[in-house]
């Protein structure tokens, strides 16, 4: 367990962002001296929260990340959603790339075991860990497919200025991302 968070009691909550279908989620994390236990995804108690009932996941992903200061992002996808982390804390950024007045909109979160946050397709998410030995997970509710729209932006646009804890050049960052093109040279993403 991360040293920089242990876990406190918290009753499941989902509230609304400044973002059209972004949720910011609060779990309980159950702890002791052999570590903690956290329903990371219970359908019923999710939907009866606020949770759209119409999500249906398909897949889960895991991401693991070695060092802090690992950056991966900004990416949009045809899908949605609920990430959350397994240990360790990441800073997630998400921007809307949907078509409407909300495009570029941003919202930043600290994501712990503790916290999730349901990301609706056509936003961009993006995360950089704090702490190393980060787990980061998602579910999504449609597979990969080579013939679907994803969207991509660079994680140092000046339009969307994100403050990352640790500066970019002192990031893990892969090369693909690094090649992101700006807000300004993106189309909306279309989601229906």
């Amino acid at each position: 367990m991360s040293e920089k968070w242990k876990p406190t009691p918290h009753e499941l909550e989902i509230t609304e962002t400044r973002i059209p279908g972004l949720l910011s989620i609060t779990l309980p994390v159950h702890g002791d001296q052999r570590g903690w236990f956290k329903e990371n995804y219970q359908r019923e108690k999710m939907v009866e929260a606020g949770l759209p009932d119409w999500f249906e996941p398909v897949q889960n992903n895991i991401s693991y990340n070695d060092g802090a200061g690992t950056t991966r992002g900004i990416h949009a996808e045809p899908w949605n959603k609920l990430i959350s982390v397994g240990n360790g804390r990441v800073f997630a950024a998400i921007v809307d790339f949907r078509e409407g007045e909300n495009f570029g909109q941003i919202e930043t979160f600290e994501l712990t075991p503790e916290t999730a946050i349901f990301v609706p397709k056509g936003c961009g998410n993006s995360f950089q860990t704090l702490d190393p030995n980060t787990v980061y997970t998602y579910l999504v509710d449609d597979h990969w497919s080579p013939e679907a729209q994803y969207t991509s932006v660079a994680l140092d646009d000046e339009q969307l200025a994100v403050q990352w804890p640790v500066p970019l050049n002192e990031a893990i960052v892969s090369d693909k991302d690094l090649a992101n093109p700006a807000l300004h040279d993106i189309s909306p993403m279309k989601t229906t």
